[in-house]
């Protein structure tokens, strides 16, 4: 078994974290850090717990550590679920003391050594942890994209034998992607917010790394165009998209491409049976039928039609968040870096 921590253990991704670790069989969760203030208690008594999870009470007693490096010398690998503005330092500092570091932190994402990873999409560019140990780390760090970036990744990775240049994407994102605190009531109730800071950007940049080539030690960005627009909307969990992509083929080609899609890995423990399921009613994928499906780790995608168009989703704080982290960690972990 492998120790590993959790970095910013009480927010909304890091409960997902938690939950995820609790019984995994490759990894022993040790470690949990918050606040100054929560340090030494512990965790049941802090976390306020989402009521539709089931809380793992063999956590309960674990005491809350503070977010340094000294804290975490019993650990192998860290989970990162803390803000950008924080985590850009805590996580540099956790790779140079010899760590690994899976984060869901947008801070180093788009750094030329530091790989940011759908393993099913791009699983060989893991191998820039090689880069970041020529450079002088001992330790390494991992990243995976933004919520709606992963979700519309995985949409792709089937449709890779067409051709295809030009990809918009409309989203309609769950409030869970705000955290807690993120969007007050009387904002979201009975509306839709068509703004989400620095989303579109996110995905209109992680998209063409993650669809890029390791060459030499490099990713070289995918030939793509991206354009977004981003919406917040009254949904617990589960960030719905409409597609539209320049490939010329017919609908039943498209189709065919999602229903045999096989990844290019396979026998990780969090991974799902199936990563991309086409499901054929015209109204679905929809977040509160389709969200859970894989354990919350399936992408959807349906209503395939001329143009091409499509609507996908996903979760949002499982497959978008913690989830691809741990399955990040899991294939690390097979490629003998920990």
């Amino acid at each position: 078994m492998i120790n590993v921590g959790v970095l910013g253990a009480t927010g909304a991704v890091g409960q997902r974290f938690v939950q995820l670790l609790a019984e995994h069989p490759w990894f022993n969760l040790t470690a949990l850090t918050a606040s100054d203030r929560s340090a030494g208690k512990r965790y049941g008594e802090v976390v306020n717990w989402r009521l539709d999870v089931p809380f793992p009470k063999n956590v309960a007693d674990i005491r809350i550590r503070t977010t340094d490096v000294k804290s975490l010398k019993d650990v192998d690998l860290v989970f990162s679920a803390l803000p950008a503005e924080v985590a850009a330092g805590v996580e540099t500092a956790c790779a140079d003391a010899g760590l690994g570091v899976c984060s869901n932190a947008s801070s180093h994402r788009m750094e030329p050594l530091i790989p940011l990873v759908v393993p099913e999409v791009n699983p060989d560019h893991l191998g820039l942890i090689d880069a970041q140990r020529d450079a002088g780390k001992d330790g390494f760090i991992v990243t995976n994209p933004n919520c709606s970036t992963i979700v519309m990744c995985l949409s792709l990775a089937p449709l890779r034998e067409f051709a295809f240049t030009d990809i918009r994407v409309a989203t309609m994102q769950a409030i869970s992607g705000a955290g807690f605190q993120g969007v007050p009531a009387m904002s979201i109730y009975d509306n839709v917010i068509p703004y989400i800071g620095s989303e579109e950007q996110k995905m209109e940049t992680e998209t063409l790394k993650i669809m890029g080539r390791l060459e030499g030690g490099v990713v070289k960005p995918a030939p793509l165009s991206v354009s977004a627009s981003c919406h917040r909307v009254p949904v617990i969990d589960g960030h719905t998209m409409a597609v539209w992509i320049d490939i010329r083929e017919s609908v039943e080609k498209v189709r065919d491409a999602f229903r045999t899609y096989v990844p290019p890995i396979s026998g990780l423990p969090t991974q799902p049976e199936k990563s991309v399921l086409y499901l054929d009613d015209q109204d679905r994928p929809q977040p509160r039928l389709d969200r859970n499906r894989g354990n919350g780790m399936t992408v959807s995608v349906g209503r395939v039609r001329e143009g091409i168009r499509y609507v996908t989703m996903g979760h949002n704080t499982i497959r978008g968040a913690a989830g691809a982290s741990v399955l990040n960690a899991e294939l690390i972990h097979t490629r003998k870096y920990l």
